[in-house]
């Protein structure tokens, strides 16, 4: 859960830094590098930074599965380290978010394969 927290805080200092480099900073992808070809996660970086300008069309351009999924996903881990975190400090026990460990088996495999289809379908242009 704090890897994933990481992560995402993570991918927005980097859209920040992007985003005051005039796009010249960034992680290039080593599958468009070595391809030509976009992977699922291609386009976040400039999502993001369009998402820190307030440009929300450019955002869905770049990436539209990210922009979808992203906040869903933030809004869950969010909402579990604050729960946690209170707990933690002897505040407040919040309800946990539980799935069994079927439905997220299930929901891993279902990101995975939209993730697969969209970056079959965003190369077939």
């Amino acid at each position: 859960m704090l890897g994933l927290a990481g992560a995402g805080a993570g991918g927005f200092v980097l859209a920040g830094v992007y985003q005051l480099s005039g796009g010249r900073i960034g992680i290039p992808c080593l599958l468009h590098a070595t391809t030509g070809l976009n992977c699922p996660l291609c386009g976040s970086t400039r999502m993001a930074a369009a998402l820190l300008r307030g440009d929300l069309d450019a955002a869905w351009h770049f990436n539209p599965v990210v922009l979808v999924l992203g906040p869903l996903i933030g809004v869950a881990v969010g909402y579990q380290l604050v729960a946690w975190s209170l707990e933690s400090l002897h505040l407040i026990r919040l309800p946990r978010l539980t799935m069994s460990p079927r439905a997220v088996d299930w929901a891993v495999k279902g990101i995975i394969a939209l993730l697969l289809v969209y970056g079959v379908a965003r190369n077939l242009h």
